[in-house]
């Protein structure tokens, strides 16, 4: 079988499952769910096991240490993988809800009820946790998932669904619902987005690179981000103890992530207070500085800044650190170089606060807080399938809502059209 025939039957398997899991009730999902993390839990040598061969092949690839960190699962993964689809399990059903109600003057009533979107396709590359994030929003959304993930993790990544694809068949779920793509070529990508009328919606997760990729070659509707270019704000009015821990975890805990710091802005007015002493706790991290002319006269170790570095999603402990007037100047560059993922100010004036909520158009903006949690499980929406920062259907961590859709539904007495 070639390979346009190959994702073609595929994207018609799942879209059975899509059919059949629209029908499956709350009780008979959150089983399904709850057996995964089971299986995932009870497996776990086995998925190290397959993870190990996609390290070995990533190192020889010569991938950077992000990536590689990206790529490995080790047994706190696994238990993150296992409680993601227990939370998961644990969230209310969107499916079926009705939003609202209203009657019209003839006297019929009309609403709106979420609804599964039905076959989404999921594009991503290194982390394999992807995998079970990905089935378990979909599945409890009902919809049904092809999964096509990238060939540096092909063994990590066959192996969970596989454990999750059989964990489902025990609960009664159609196979279809759980659809793994196991050829690596590029080709298969490119079939994938040919299928309109079959695959509902497209969500690239990895570098900008593969999501321009699938933009501009698919003909199904494609939700997205970029890249994320993060910042964090230090205002003149900040505790610097709180700023100092949340500039350095925005950066350091988990640097290969879309949500990490890229670029810090400090307040000119503490600066002189604040820099120096955060300058070297990043150095000691071994984060490599960046800075604008102000920045190196207060850290003599930082390198010269460029205009284009402003741009830069680095994903590696690299931090650009520029010193700005005030909040207007903060919030300048924000709109100048942000890629509209997640910004943080750091401040103690309330009304700053808000204004920096109002103001910055990012997917997520936070107050006092590291931008690395702008994630679904720590916003409390179980696993979540990506962060969007499109501006139509959803935006932000995209959880089980946001894989739905809404139909209106009417009901009557007889009416018709005069």
């Amino acid at each position: 079988m070639d390979i346009s025939s190959y994702i073609l039957a595929k994207a018609k398997e799942a879209r059975e499952g899509a059919r059949s899991l629209a029908k499956a009730s709350s009780a008979r999902k959150n089983a399904a769910l709850l057996r995964m993390a089971e299986a995932i839990l009870k497996r776990g040598k086995e998925l190290i096991k397959e993870n190990a061969k996609d390290i070995a092949y990533a190192r020889k690839k010569g991938l950077s240490k992000a990536m590689i960190d990206r790529l490995t699962l080790n047994d706190k993964r696994i238990y993150e993988m296992a409680l993601g689809l227990r939370e998961v399990a644990a969230l209310p059903d969107p499916v079926g809800e009705v939003l609202r109600m209203w009657q019209r003057p003839n006297g019929m009533s009309v609403g709106r009820m979420r609804v599964p979107i039905g076959v989404i396709g999921i594009i991503y590359e290194s982390r394999p946790n992807v995998t079970a994030d990905a089935t378990s929003l979909c599945l409890k959304a009902g919809n049904a998932v092809i999964l096509r993930g990238g060939s540096e993790a092909i063994h990590s990544n066959k192996a969970i669904a596989r454990i999750l694809r059989d964990a489902a068949k025990a609960e009664g779920i159609h196979e279809g619902a759980i659809t793994f793509i196991d050829i690596p070529d590029r080709e298969a990508i490119m079939e994938m987005l040919k299928l309109e009328g079959i695959v509902d919606l497209i969500i690239p997760r990895g570098g900008e690179g593969l999501i321009r990729a699938v933009t501009e070659n698919s003909r199904i509707p494609v939700l997205k981000h970029y890249k994320g270019v993060c910042h964090v704000f230090v205002d003149r009015d900040a505790d610097l103890e709180m700023a100092s821990d949340i500039c350095f975890n925005a950066k350091v805990q988990r640097p290969g992530t879309c949500n990490s710091m890229e670029t810090m802005l400090v307040d000119k007015k503490i600066s002189k207070a604040f820099l120096p002493r955060v300058a070297e706790r990043f150095t000691k991290a071994g984060v490599k500085i960046k800075g604008c002319s102000e920045t190196r006269k207060l850290v003599p170790s930082a390198e010269k800044l460029n205009e284009a570095d402003y741009h830069n999603e680095y994903l590696d402990l690299v931090l650009n650190i520029r010193v700005v007037r005030d909040i207007d100047e903060a919030m300048d560059h924000i709109a100048e170089y942000s890629s509209a993922h997640t910004d943080t100010i750091v401040t103690g004036d309330y009304a700053k606060g808000m204004r920096f909520v109002r103001e910055v158009d990012s997917s997520a903006v936070l107050i006092n807080a590291s931008t690395r949690l702008n994630d679904g499980f720590q916003f409390g929406l179980g696993a979540e399938i990506g962060i969007s920062t499109d501006k139509i259907h959803a935006r932000g961590p995209m959880g089980l809502e946001e894989l739905t859709c809404t139909k209106f539904i009417v009901f009557g007495s007889g009416q018709l059209r005069e």
